[in-house]
């Protein structure tokens, strides 16, 4: 028997051809089906991992009709960098072994060392893809899912960037942070900048009168302080002269002399990712020190080390009467938001900026541990070692419990599409090759 004829399809019962090439077109609305059953809120409270019914997450239509790919890179956008890692670890193997087990049984004669060639460059290809994926994510405006909370809860990320910082995607000023936010359903945001006040200067002279007619910009700065960093809130607005003249560093003299007042102390949030063995929290009323901490850092990194050390910092907050807040660490890369800090806060909506930001601060200094409530985007978390090898179906099967109907909805529109291009091929394909046959 030739080499030809021994791989050739027709020993392949009909059946298992159409299974071959229709698989996933049974396999995703089973899953789309199936993964309601276990169906959970695409949020969740951060220190409690229970619901938050005060709030609930908002897709803009232009979200919905591409609700399989809007689903797929806010899951990328809300990865750990180890999860990054695995995921492009796995992805580049299973490319690898499908191509590897079609070669081997591909009738086209080709030599060992060229089919080992033509795999190399369609794994290359592959990862050229992944990569675009990611830049293309990164860059591209796209909708973002937006958290919708009750008349009286003020919405705050404490850490944003600006082009002024030396890491900011250039091009991204203060209106772009404000849109961005609103987009993701902050009423308030602390513009966080490294060595520079240029971004939140920007964003405090172009503030709306009024808070509830646009989301206001706050104004911060990201500083080291005993080797941690640091934002500071309302530096340069309310505390002048704070910082060394490079403005990368708090002045402890000046920080002791500023915290002297009760009630009036320079606020300090521990940002992460951190050591937080170094982290020196304030000692009551009149001390100086870190008020704050986050419970969510959207940075890559910052999701891996809040994730893991997620105890540890809410033993942190309960022992040293810390605020836990959320910080999107946003550098105008993405559109997701990775976290919300709740605040309650009457009336916000009439208040000035000025007035807004005084309240946010009592809230910080009196409030401690319970004046704040952070919610966050739930993923499931695959950081420990023995489920990192595990994090592409666990992440997917996680994201598939968190789509709303709608969402679901157009999954299956989605599917029963590509099955009916997929199937169009097909038909074109075989009319070619009838016509070619002598």
């Amino acid at each position: 028997m030739s080499r030809t004829s021994k791989a050739t399809p027709s020993r392949i019962p009909g059946v298992l051809l159409r299974l071959r090439h229709w698989w996933w077109a049974a396999a995703i609305p089973l899953l789309v089906i199936g993964s309601a059953v276990v169906a959970t809120s695409p949020v969740r409270d951060a220190a409690t991992l229970g619901p938050v019914p005060e709030v609930a997450v908002r897709h803009p239509m232009a979200y919905l009709l591409f609700a399989p790919f809007s689903d797929l890179l806010d899951v990328l956008t809300l990865l750990s960098l180890r999860q990054h890692v695995a995921f492009v670890v796995t992805l580049a193997a299973g490319y690898a072994v499908y191509w590897w087990l079609r070669g081997r049984h591909a009738p086209d004669g080709l030599t060992r060392t060229r089919r080992l060639v033509r795999q190399t460059a369609r794994l290359g290809l592959a990862l050229l893809t992944l990569v675009g994926i990611y830049i293309l994510g990164a860059l591209l405006p796209r909708p973002m899912a937006a958290l919708e909370a009750s008349a009286n809860i003020l919405v705050v990320d404490f850490h944003a960037h600006t082009s002024f910082s030396h890491d900011g995607r250039p091009g991204w000023g203060p209106d772009d942070v404000r849109r961005w936010h609103a987009d993701a359903g902050y009423g308030a945001v602390y513009v966080t900048d490294h060595r520079t006040f240029e971004g939140a200067r920007d964003g405090w002279a172009n503030n709306p009168a009024i808070a509830g007619e646009a989301t206001t910009l706050l104004p911060g700065i990201e500083v080291v302080w005993k080797g941690e960093h640091v934002n500071v809130l309302d530096a340069d607005r309310v505390y002048r002269g704070l910082l060394t003249p490079t403005l990368r560093d708090i002045d402890d003299e000046a920080l002791t002399l500023a915290s002297a007042v009760g009630g009036k102390e320079p606020l300090l949030i521990e940002t992460l990712p951190g050591d937080l063995n170094q982290m020196i929290p304030a000692r009551g009323s009149g001390t100086p020190g870190v008020r704050a901490i986050e419970l969510i850092d959207g940075a890559p990194k910052g999701l891996g080390q809040t994730r893991q050390e997620r105890a540890r910092i809410l033993r942190l907050a309960d022992s040293l009467d810390l605020a836990l807040v959320s910080g999107s660490n946003h550098h105008g890369w993405g559109h997701t938001a990775s976290g919300w800090t709740l605040l309650f806060v009457p009336q916000w909506r009439a208040m000035s900026p000025d007035q807004l930001s005084g309240a946010i601060g009592l809230i910080i200094r009196r409030g401690g541990a319970k004046g704040t409530r952070v919610v966050e985007r739930w993923i499931p978390d695959t950081d420990q070692a023995v489920l990192v090898p595990f994090t592409v179906p666990i992440v997917a099967w996680g994201m598939l419990r968190t789509l709303s109907y709608d969402e679901r909805v157009v999954w299956l529109a989605w599917t029963l599409l590509a099955a009916l291009l997929v199937q169009l091929r097909h038909v074109r394909d075989a009319r070619r090759a009838r016509r070619s046959t002598p």
